[in-house]
């Protein structure tokens, strides 16, 4: 019998070559004097299912290039930038001149009692003169606004990149521990063989056989399951990426040899350079810049018309002039300044509120990382070791004939469940660690979020 074991952090297998029997080898027709084992569960077949190790081999590295060109919400994320700069150009252009034709006067009637072409027909052109600097404030106004989603859209990276890579480990996870309980498989077929050998014979009763066969039922069906789940983490991983991928098989390294990171210093680089805080400090600067925008604006602008026609009572050719000027008699702009400076403050304790959010965020995590880090580090350099020492002993007894096999037999499955338990926390650690190392940014098919509600355009035709 072989049997192929997990060892270390790193994913290699030790393959441990059971000794031979040392009694004399059973007959041809040992075991077929009590029932067969049951059949195999059944198992529907998924439309569209290729066989597990058969499809497409990704490895880290090919996962997040895939995700950078696939993944819809990058895409989202440079649109809002776009969207930003286009308003900063629309709110910094002068305003179109307007031209009129005018007549005054059609129609009067003059001597002989007929209706006159009027006093006056002509065309006036007229433009605004926009005063205090309003379109330089309000493209720069946009251009702040711009610089925010630059940083979403760099938090929108991580997120992506951040998923990928606790997906793939979730994967990748869910693999070694499909191999494992394959290998566990093999050892309940051993035990079941090995207990109708031994009621042949008259060392075991009919209980024995019987719970034998319970446990290679239930070991068919616990791999089953780790291939559903492997199947569903690698659809998960592919549906981040973007691309609607076979199931097939990842390669890479669950374990991690980074050193554990303090809480202290972990909070003090996330608040230094989160692209949430970034993004929250560029947006209190964008309302700086909303302010003193509307603090000019109830400064009038300036209207000049200007034309020219004819006058048909003097019978010459004649010019016409006009400047205009808001009186800011009752309207000073005075609600809408009080609302940007609300704003403003409130966007203050925006600030605030988003370092004590990745603070609450981050000692969740926290405690989760080091707790795995912790248990990982002992599977991986005192339990699992110790536990693979113990199985060769009991290898080494059984050669002696010091030792029964059904205790090789539980030692082997006792290996295994070991080596699973080390899976399980080193995934637990890989995702915390990316999420520590990544800003605690997750959720990589979240709609790209922009500084103001998406999906519309404003409902002035030009923004200010």
């Amino acid at each position: 019998m072989l049997m192929a074991l997990f060892i270390d952090g790193a994913g290699a297998q030790e393959l441990l070559q059971s000794p031979a029997r040392i009694a004399e080898p059973p007959a041809p027709s040992a075991g077929s004097q009590f029932i067969n084992p049951p059949a195999r569960p059944t198992q529907p077949a998924s439309v569209g299912d290729t066989p597990l190790g058969l499809g497409e081999v990704l490895d880290l590295k090919t996962v997040l290039s895939l995700a950078t060109q696939n993944n819809p919400t990058l895409r989202q994320a440079r649109l809002q930038i776009s969207a930003e700069l286009a308003k900063a150009q629309q709110a910094g252009l002068y305003p179109n001149p307007t031209l009129a034709y005018a007549g005054e006067q059609i129609f009067v009637d003059v001597e002989g009692d007929t209706d006159s072409p009027g006093e006056f027909q002509g065309g006036i052109i007229s433009q605004r003169i926009v005063t205090a600097g309003k379109l330089s404030l309000s493209r720069e106004k946009y251009l702040r606004r711009a610089h925010v989603t630059e940083h979403l859209a760099v938090a929108q990276q991580y997120r992506v990149c951040n998923d990928v890579r606790i997906h793939f480990y979730r994967a990748l996870a869910a693999q070694q521990r499909l191999e494992m309980q394959r290998e566990l498989l093999k050892t309940a077929e051993d035990a079941a063989v090995t207990a109708r050998e031994l009621y042949n014979v008259g060392q075991a009763n009919r209980y024995d056989v019987r719970k034998s066969n319970v446990m290679l039922q239930r070991t068919r069906l616990a791999v089953q399951k780790a291939e559903h789940e492997y199947r569903m983490r690698f659809r998960e991983l592919t549906s981040l990426v973007g691309l609607d991928l076979p199931v097939g098989a990842v390669v890479g390294t669950l374990a991690t040899t980074e050193p554990l990171a303090t809480f202290d210093g972990t909070l003090a680089r996330i608040v230094a350079e989160s692209p949430e805080v970034l993004a929250a400090r560029a947006k209190l600067s964008a309302d700086r810049i909303t302010i003193e925008r509307e603090e000019v604006e109830w400064i009038p602008d300036i209207v000049f018309s200007a034309g020219t026609g004819y006058n048909f009572d003097a019978r010459e050719t004649v010019a016409v002039a006009d400047i205009s000027i808001e009186i800011p008699l009752f309207d000073r702009n005075q609600g809408t300044i009080s609302q940007a400076r609300a704003d403003f403050n409130r966007q203050r304790r925006e600030v605030r509120r988003t370092e004590l959010t990745l603070r609450q965020r981050l000692a969740m995590v926290y405690e989760q990382y080091a707790m795995s880090f912790e248990h990982a580090s002992e599977y991986r350099d005192s339990i699992v070791p110790e536990m693979r020492a113990a199985y060769r002993e009991l290898l080494s007894s059984y050669k002696q004939n010091r030792i029964e096999w059904r205790e090789v037999l539980q030692a082997q499955a006792e290996y295994a469940e070991v080596r699973l338990a080390q899976i399980s926390y080193e995934e637990q650690l890989r995702q915390s660690e990316v999420l520590i190392q990544g800003y605690l940014l997750d959720g990589g098919l979240n709609a790209a979020s922009g500084p103001m509600p998406a999906g519309h355009i404003d409902s002035v035709p030009k923004p200010r």
